[in-house]
């Protein structure tokens, strides 16, 4: 793979909604762009610790442990689905208020990130230099939270109940996904 092909797919696989991203929209509704950027910081950690040593491993780990993609979704979906329900609104009269988006959630949650192993098993070892490749991946994952960050606040700045509204569709979104993360555990087993 060239590697402006793996440039273009990455970013188009970083884009596609997914927990991380909804937890970043959620952040920008949530806080605004300049304080939900911070968390920035947490996913890219967690991404480059999981890709780039997939990378380094790819051949050995796909044959050691051939179900390695099934516990993968299966982890994914179940923390997917804890994550829909603790972004979901609570109500006032519970006196609950909604867990916020924080750098451990975001951090815990792209290590679950599909996405983290498709770019460390797929398209960071595609050919070329892995170090190139990884410190494109790093101003990708930058650029992406930041549009994903100003999508959240965007979405809901002019909306009276916008966060509110934000968590809401979030964790129907999540919930979703979780479905369809565990159901593409079953059809990898």
């Amino acid at each position: 793979m060239t590697f402006t092909a793996f440039i273009l797919a990455t970013a188009l696989l970083l884009l596609t909604p997914g927990p991380t991203n909804t937890l970043l929209a959620v952040a920008g509704a949530e806080r605004g762009f300049a304080r939900g950027i911070r968390l920035v910081a947490f996913e890219l950690v967690a991404y480059l610790a999981v890709a780039v040593p997939l990378a380094l491993a790819s051949t050995a780990l796909t044959e050691a442990a051939p179900h390695f993609r099934e516990f993968v979704s299966f982890a994914a979906s179940a923390w997917v689905a804890f994550l829909a329900v603790k972004l979901w609104p609570q109500t006032s009269a519970a006196g609950m208020e909604p867990a916020r988006v924080t750098g451990r959630t975001v951090f815990f949650t792209t290590l679950l990130n599909p996405k983290a192993v498709i770019i460390g098993l797929v398209l960071l070892p595609s050919g070329g230099n892995l170090w190139e490749r990884s410190a494109a991946f790093a101003l990708l994952i930058l650029a992406v939270a930041a549009v994903w960050c100003g999508a959240g606040q965007l979405l809901t700045a002019r909306a009276e109940n916008g966060p509110r509204l934000a968590r809401r569709v979030a964790a129907v979104g999540l919930g979703i996904l979780s479905v369809v993360l565990f159901t593409s555990g079953l059809r990898l087993a």
